[in-house]
């Protein structure tokens, strides 16, 4: 009987933890920090946000758990629609909607439950400007790049603006109530908008297999990598240059960031010219692995040397 218990016990916890490891890939829980981690990290660099208290903490963890709740929701909204091309990629074929272990219908009222209580988060202990662009983020994810992604290139464009819109928000959060000072926040959307192009691209360019299988047309030309998409790289991270010098020309932070931010500008150009030379999957992952580095370095950089 003791040994019944024990096995009913070890299946429901087993259950529980299998439950919880699949709402975990519905949310894409990484890349979901990795967004919130920006939402923050501009919340932070925010001048009126320099001093922390009690209050600042609780501020932090709440905008951090608003974040996570509403760019979860986006990606539950986006596996949803995207369960049959999802089952038929390799890289996503396990994913929870995807492979059938959970249910179209679960995982749309999870979507549903998370991103109000992430826009209540938002307007109820920061603005309502912020939770605005918090549900917009969330709409313009889910149901106008998740469909268009079948559909052109364009996508890439569309789906752009939601990745940049959470600096966005974690400035709003800030200044909420003066749209006057909203000019940090555009110049952090403008820095993470143009990051996200050599750095998508780059992950197109290795999953193309598979986004062709999917029909998904993500990369810039329609004959799959080219030297017009490593060319299209080289672009987009040589105007990261002089919108990285916008944070100090218009007093955000000082001229330590500034040349840190040069410097890594540099590197992602540097990067994606190997990229156009060699052609080859070896330099599209280190475009890739060295955007990952470049908006964290950058970011912390931007906060560690923030004027107040």
């Amino acid at each position: 009987m003791q040994q019944d218990t024990n096995t009913i016990a070890n299946s429901n916890s087993f259950a529980l933890a299998s439950k919880v490891k699949d709402y975990f890939q519905l949310i894409k829980f990484t890349l979901s920090f990795m967004v919130v981690f920006s939402t923050v990290v501009s919340f932070l660099i925010a001048p009126n946000e320099a001093n922390f208290d009690r209050s600042k903490i609780i501020s932090v963890l709440l905008l951090f758990v608003g974040g996570m709740l509403i760019t979860g929701s986006a990606n539950a909204v986006n596996q949803v629609i995207e369960k049959d091309t999802d089952a038929m990629m390799m890289r996503t074929a396990k994913r929870p909607v995807a492979s059938g272990r959970m249910s179209p219908a679960e995982g749309t009222i999870f979507a549903i439950i998370t991103g109000a209580l992430g826009v209540f988060i938002l307007w109820y202990w920061f603005n309502y400007q912020s939770a605005l662009i918090g549900l917009f983020s969330l709409f313009l994810y889910g149901f106008i790049y998740t469909p268009l992604k079948k559909v052109n290139s364009v996508a890439v464009l569309v789906g752009a603006v939601p990745g940049a819109l959470p600096c966005l928000i974690g400035w709003v959060a800030a200044f909420g109530d003066h749209p006057i000072i909203w000019l940090g926040g555009w110049i952090l959307f403008g820095i993470q908008f143009l990051w996200q192009f050599p750095h998508f691209w780059a992950i197109a360019w290795l999953a193309h297999k598979d986004y062709t299988t999917a029909g998904f047309k993500l990369l810039p030309g329609d004959q799959g990598p080219t030297k017009f998409t490593a060319l299209q790289c080289v672009i987009y991270s040589c105007l990261m240059i002089p919108v990285g010098l916008l944070p100090y020309f218009v007093g955000m932070a000082g001229m330590t960031s500034m040349w840190i931010l040069i410097g890594c500008n540099l590197w992602m150009v540097y990067k994606s010219i190997i990229l156009f030379r060699n052609m080859d999957v070896k330099s599209a992952r280190m475009v890739m692995f060295s955007s990952y580095f470049y908006l964290m370095i950058v970011l912390l950089a931007l906060f560690a040397n923030r004027i107040v």
